[in-house]
C-alpha cells in the first residue's frame, strides 16, 4: 500500500469540516477534485473511509483510524523539512504565504526582491486570500505561512496553535475625494457626513472601522459596500464617497484622491502567522526579510508576540 500524504491532507480536512466542499474551500481544490482524490485513497487503502449522511460525510472506522495515522505522519514530515533544512550549508526550500492585496503590492516587492538575492535558494509562493481566512489556512496546513492583521478597535481573535510575528505597525489615514478636505488633518466626527465607501461588516477591516467610528460617536452612511481596497480608492477618486486606508495601502491611491491624516488614527499591526511547531530555517530567514522590508517604508516593529 502506497499513501499519498497530499489525500491524506484532504481526508484530514474531511474529518475537520465535515462535508467535501468545506474541505475543498479550505484546502483551495473544487470539491470534484477532492472527490476524486479520496475515491483514489479509498481505492489505495481497499477499503471504505467514509460514508454519505445527507450533506455531511462521516468517517467510517477505518477512516477515523487512518485519519488519526495522517496527522502523525504529516507532523512526522514537517519535522524531517525542518531538520532537513537545519543539516543544510545553504537553505533551500519552497513556502506558500497567504496574502491579501495591499501586502502583496506594498510589502512584497521589496521583500521577496532581497530575499532572492541574499537567499536564492528559497522560492516564495503567494495566494492572495481574505484575511480572515489566511490564519485559517496556516492552522490547517494549506499554507506555510500567512500575513495576519490587528486593528487597535477590533484585535483578531487568536490560535494557540500558531505563533505570530509582528511584521509592521500602520496608521489608517482618510482617503477623500480629491480638494474635499482642504485641511491637513481631520477627525472621523468631521467625516461623519460624507458618504461612505466601506468593506462589509463580517470583514475584519469593515468592522474595525464600523467600531472606530462608532466609539467616535456615529454611524457611517455607507453608500458603496465594497471588499478590494483598491476598488474603494478608485470611487473615492471619481467622487463617490470616503473611506480608510492603512500606509501599506497607500501604494493602490490612483489620482484624484488626498490623503488626509487623522487626528485620532486607528492603528494596525501586521503579522507573520506560523504553527507554532514549524520555525523552519527557511521561514525565520523570509520573517526576517518582510521586517527589514518594513523598517525600510518606516513601518518596523517590536518583538514577536507571544
Amino acid at each position: 500500500m502506497e499513501l499519498s500524504l497530499h489525500r491524506l491532507r484532504m481526508l484530514r480536512e474531511l474529518q475537520r469540516r465535515g462535508t467535501v466542499t468545506a474541505a475543498a474551500a479550505a484546502l483551495h481544490y473544487t470539491a470534484s477534485a477532492v472527490s476524486q482524490q479520496l475515491a483514489q485513497l479509498e481505492r489505495d487503502v481497499g477499503a471504505k473511509l467514509f460514508e454519505r449522511l445527507g450533506r455531511r460525510v462521516q468517517l467510517t472506522e477505518l477512516g477515523v483510524v487512518l485519519t488519526e495515522h495522517a496527522e502523525e505522519i504529516l507532523k512526522s514530515v514537517e519535522r524531517a523539512t525542518m531538520a532537513l533544512e537545519e543539516a543544510q550549508e545553504g537553505v533551500t526550500a519552497r513556502l506558500t504565504a497567504g496574502v491579501w492585496a495591499s501586502v502583496a503590492s506594498g510589502l512584497l516587492p521589496f521583500a521577496l526582491s532581497a530575499l532572492a538575492r541574499e537567499h536564492p535558494g528559497i522560492e516564495v509562493r503567494t495566494k492572495e486570500l481574505a484575511p480572515e481566512e489566511t490564519a485559517g489556512a496556516v492552522r490547517d496546513g494549506a499554507l506555510d505561512f500567512s500575513f495576519v492583521i490587528d486593528y487597535s478597535d477590533y484585535p483578531m481573535p487568536w490560535d494557540p496553535a500558531l505563533t505570530r510575528v509582528v511584521i509592521a505597525v500602520e496608521r489608517l489615514h482618510a482617503a477623500v475625494p480629491g480638494g474635499t478636505v482642504p485641511a491637513s488633518t481631520v477627525s472621523l466626527t468631521e467625516l461623519a457626513e460624507h458618504p461612505w465607501i466601506l468593506a462589509g461588516p463580517r470583514s475584519h477591516f469593515g468592522r474595525a472601522v464600523r467600531l472606530a467610528c462608532q466609539r467616535h460617536g456615529f454611524e457611517p452612511k455607507i453608500n458603496h459596500e465594497v471588499g478590494e481596497q483598491a476598488t474603494a480608492l478608485a470611487m473615492v477618486a471619481a467622487g463617490l464617497g470616503v473611506t480608510l486606508v492603512s500606509d501599506l495601502g497607500l501604494s493602490l491611491r490612483p489620482n484624484g484622491v488626498d490623503i488626509v491624516a487623522l487626528t485620532e488614527p486607528p492603528m494596525r499591526t501586521v503579522s507573520i502567522a506560523h504553527r507554532t511547531a514549524s520555525t523552519r530555517p527557511s521561514l525565520q530567514l523570509v520573517i526576517d526579510a518582510v521586517r527589514a522590508a518594513a523598517a525600510a517604508q518606516g513601518l518596523g516593529a517590536a518583538a514577536p508576540l507571544p
